[in-house]
């Protein structure tokens, strides 16, 4: 499976501009796009979206997945379809969240990934 990056930035650049685009035509809501680069060794961008319903999220997730298989990004892994509440997808250097408004306000991850860096700040 090729992953979206790791070749290049403009592979990855290409793939977020997938990923985005797909999730817009998707009526995706609440779209937060991650730079995560250097924070995590899972992935090196991260995106965030809402659905309004179980079977809005499911729709959006299965378009994304047609999307990036259509733009030769391959067969992402994918978690949580068939409850659709949470689902979490895969590319390789991008892992996309999509949720329901709820749950997307429980879990709160954006928050956690704006955090600073500890090693960024200096302990005196």
């Amino acid at each position: 499976m090729p992953s979206p990056a790791g070749a290049s930035g403009d592979s990855l650049s290409r793939a977020i501009q997938t990923v985005l685009t797909s999730l817009e035509g998707s009526k995706a809501e609440n779209i937060v796009s991650i730079d995560i680069q250097g924070k995590s060794p899972l992935a090196d961008h991260m995106i965030v979206a809402s659905g309004r319903s179980h079977r809005h999220v499911a729709a959006v997730a299965e378009h994304l997945l047609r999307a990036l298989k259509e733009e030769g990004f391959g067969a992402a892994r994918v978690e949580g379809l068939a409850g659709a509440d949470w689902v979490l997808i895969d590319s390789g250097d991008i892992i996309v969240h999509v949720f329901r408004p709820e749950v997307r306000e429980f879990y709160n991850i954006e928050k956690m990934w704006a955090a600073p860096d500890l090693e960024d700040e200096t302990l005196h």
